[in-house]
Order: C-alpha cells, then structure tokens, then sequence
C-alpha cells in the first residue's frame, strides 16, 4: 500500500508534475499527457487518474478565469464541456470495472498513437463548421479517455489544435473543457472509492511543483523552439509507453 509518507512516492509525483507543469507552462496545455503516463509507468492508471483530478482542477481554473475573456465561440464550448461531462462519467466507471494491466496496456498505446499522429499529420485542418459537428462525439470520447486513462489529448488536442484557434481562446477552451471533466471526476471517482485520502493529499501536494515547472516552461519556450520542445517532449512519451508495454 502506498502511502503520502513514502519518499520515493513523493518525489516520483513532483517530478511527474514538475514536468507536467512544464510543459503546460510552454504550450498552456499537456501536463497530464506527461504526468500522467509516468506515474502509470511506476505504480498503476487508478492511483494516476485518482493523484491528477485536483490539480488539474486547480490550475485549470486559474487559466479559465485569466483567459476566459478570450472565449469567441461559447456555444460551442459548451456542447463540448457537455460532453465531456457524459464521457468523464462514463470513464470513471471503466476504470473501476477494468484490470489495472490492461488499462496500462491500452494507455501505451493511446500514447502511441498520439505520437504518430502529431509527426505523420502536422498541418491538419479542420473548418470550424466540421468541428461544431464534431463536437459532442469528439467532447464524449475526450471525457472517456479522461475518465479512464487521465489523459484525452489524442481526442483533444488533435481535435482543437485543428481548428487553429488563437493561442488565448485555445486555452480558455482547453481550460473550461478540463474544468468540466475534473468536476465530474473528483465526486464520481470519491463515491466508487477510487480516490483516497492519500490521493487527495498528494494531489494538493502535487500543486506546488505543477505551478512551479509553468514558469520554467515559459521559460524555456523563449530560449528554444517550439518545434524543438515538441519533439523532446515526444521523445518522452514514446519512452514512458515503451516502458508501460513492455516492463
């Protein structure tokens, strides 16, 4: 049984979400996508899932309430939020029925495929009409993959970063659609008994190095291409899915 006490537990978490937090400090997106995986690689997708939601709540809110003036289309967010909503649930339900393994197996995967498709399709498009179609069934399997695995950027991000919209109405966006799927999952995971107290205490932990790394990444992004980042952290991913397929 991991406990909040443990050392080792504590340190792999910060470094998770230090890392995680870089990354959403260069591009205002993405600390699951690596906090995540990583913590799945050392112990198990229920202790990730369960350790991210408050934090992820946490910070997203804060980018909501600073970009959310940003926000153009609002009904669109909307349907998407909605959604994911519905998914989120539904998520949360799979990861309490489904064996830890195979949950890790298909993790690795979904990281897989994200990778491949962010190097084999960089300049896809999507006209904003495609995407209000899109919405609901693109925000319910977003809400899933974050209910179940923690992360939803093979839905997300390949989603929204096709619409190409402006960097601070992006991140209003990512932000309110992460808020959404956090508030479903903290009661939800609570009542099925997936999260803990020492869930709970390590996600208000984990806080401090996220928002601490968001600086360093913005930091960073000035001192180095946003290509170059991209590909270092891409290089990551495909190692943390390695290590969860094959150790």
């Amino acid at each position: 049984m991991i406990t909040f006490t443990d050392m080792q537990t504590l340190v792999i978490v910060g470094l998770a979400f230090a890392l995680g937090g870089i990354l959403k400090g260069a591009t205002g997106v993405g600390a699951p996508l690596v906090a995540v995986p990583l913590m799945t690689s050392f112990y198990d997708v229920r202790f990730a899932v369960a350790v991210f939601v408050l934090p992820n709540l946490i910070t997203n809110l804060l980018q909501m309430f600073i970009y959310l003036r940003s926000l153009k289309h609002r009904l669109f967010l909307f349907v998407l939020c909605f959604a994911a909503g519905i998914g989120a649930l539904v998520g949360s339900l799979t990861l309490q029925l489904t064996s830890s393994g195979i949950l890790e197996k298909l993790m690795a995967i979904l990281v897989l495929f994200y990778v491949g498709f962010r190097i084999f399709t960089p300049g896809w498009k999507l006209s904003m009409r495609i995407a209000q179609k899109l919405s609901f069934p693109v925000g319910f399997l977003a809400g899933f993959l974050q209910g179940t695995f923690g992360i939803s950027s093979p839905a997300t991000f390949t989603f929204l970063n096709a619409i190409k919209f402006e960097r601070s109405e992006f991140i209003a966006i990512v932000s309110s659609f992460f808020v959404a799927m956090s508030v479903i999952q903290l009661p939800t995971l609570t009542y099925l008994g997936l999260m803990e107290l020492e869930h709970f205490i390590l996600g208000c932990l984990a806080v401090l190095p996220l928002t601490s790394g968001m600086p360093l990444g913005a930091l960073l992004l000035k001192n180095a291409s946003a290509a170059l980042f991209d590909k270092v952290i891409l290089f990551v991913l495909v190692g943390v899915a390695l290590k969860l397929l094959f150790v």
